[in-house]
């Protein structure tokens, strides 16, 4: 049967032991089991305040945690329409549009509602309120933001954290459920599985440093790098077709994301239109590796091919074009604002298709080896 102690036995039991008798008596006059009593030992061991009062680590923890409680009331009080004297309707109305941002607890306890009929309300109308929602769709945006940012590796406890050092206060609980609707997971889980599974499937660099092709939309050829101006970052991802080296289709984003790279494919076979024998070559990033845009090359035929881990060459081509977009461009540049940026490199891109000569070309512009191939 299990030993119930008291509060006052416990600090008792303590205080011998800081009076100089030893733990090994103390247990074995009481009976305690010796793990248990260093327990009582680490909880209650007294602190002496300014104001000469003893308060132990428990007691701390405790009025920590209902200061903390206290606080959350105040704001929500400072937040709603109404008072504690308003009617049921309208204090529930308004403690649902806080649904989510702080405890049940918290909310109910602010104005005086039990806990049962505010949970029975917003289960009977959350679908059909309009703030509720709007709020729902808002935090979604936000998650997925951070998930993205973080290269999708945040699970719902550190996008929460995220999420509070913005101003945005909300629970683990409510992040987790907007991720599980959203399809998001933290691929920390899924690393090794998928990379053991990447190996499996074979995916492996089908050019081997050949960067040749016999006719254009045969081989394409893709990377993003990034470019810091007016104290912002911007991602720039580019796909060339490796007959003309001609680069067609490229995107500039904020965040370094599959969608990024979807994006800038989808823009680039919708205007192309390839046969079913096109290869596509990038690096290994995790968004290249991506499920989404894997399933995306999988569906319309496409063969992927990767660089070797750690191996830049094996994308040379691509390498080489960011080493001119940036030697010849952005690094002679001093820009204003990220329009003037894009601007630029839209500016540039329309140059090297347009009138830029290639070696590789003989000289020839990439609109121009291409129109050779096409007059053929």
């Amino acid at each position: 049967m299990k030993t119930y102690y008291t509060k006052e036995l416990k600090q008792q039991l303590v205080k011998r032991y800081y009076n100089g008798e030893s733990a090994s008596d103390v247990c074995l006059h009481t009976g305690v089991p010796r793990s248990t009593f260093y327990t009582w030992v680490k909880s209650y061991k007294a602190n002496h305040t300014a104001s000469s009062l003893e308060i132990c680590a428990v007691d701390y923890a405790r009025q920590k945690k209902h200061t903390q409680k206290l606080e959350n009331m105040i704001k929500v009080l400072q937040i709603v329409n109404c008072t504690i004297a308003s009617p049921l309707k309208v204090k529930l109305g308004e403690l649902t549009q806080l649904y989510g941002e702080y405890s049940v607890h918290v909310l109910c306890d602010s104005l005086d509602v039990a806990r049962g009929t505010f949970y029975n309300h917003v289960f009977r109308n959350k679908k059909g309120n309009n703030s509720y929602k709007a709020r729902r769709e808002q935090l979604s945006r936000q998650i997925k933001e951070i998930y993205e940012e973080s290269n999708q590796i945040y699970g719902a406890r550190k996008i929460r954290a995220v999420l509070q050092t913005r101003g945005i206060n909300t629970t683990d609980k409510m992040v987790l459920e907007l991720m599980q609707s959203m399809n998001l997971h933290s691929i920390r889980g899924e690393t090794k599985r998928q990379y053991n599974r990447f190996l499996k499937e074979g995916k492996k660099d089908v050019l081997k440093l050949n960067f040749t092709a016999k006719a254009p939309n045969k081989v394409w050829v893709s990377d993003v790098t990034y470019f810091r101006t007016c104290d912002t970052t911007r991602y720039i991802c580019v796909i060339i077709d490796l007959y003309s080296r001609k680069v067609i289709s490229y995107k500039i984003s904020q965040k370094h994301s599959t969608q990024l790279i979807t994006s800038t494919f989808k823009l680039a076979y919708e205007d192309r239109q390839p046969d079913n024998d096109l290869i596509f070559h990038s690096d290994r990033g995790v968004q290249y590796a991506a499920f989404a845009f894997r399933k995306l090359l999988k569906t319309l035929n496409v063969t992927q091919s990767f660089s070797p881990t750690g191996r830049p060459c094996h994308n040379a081509v691509m390498e080489s074009f960011f080493a001119t977009l940036k030697k010849e461009e952005l690094y002679r540049i001093n820009y204003h604002s990220v329009r003037e940026f894009e601007q630029s490199v839209k500016d540039f891109i329309k140059r090297y298709n347009k009138e830029r000569p290639h070696v590789t070309l003989r000289y020839k512009t990439p609109n121009a080896y291409e129109q050779v191939y096409f007059e053929r």
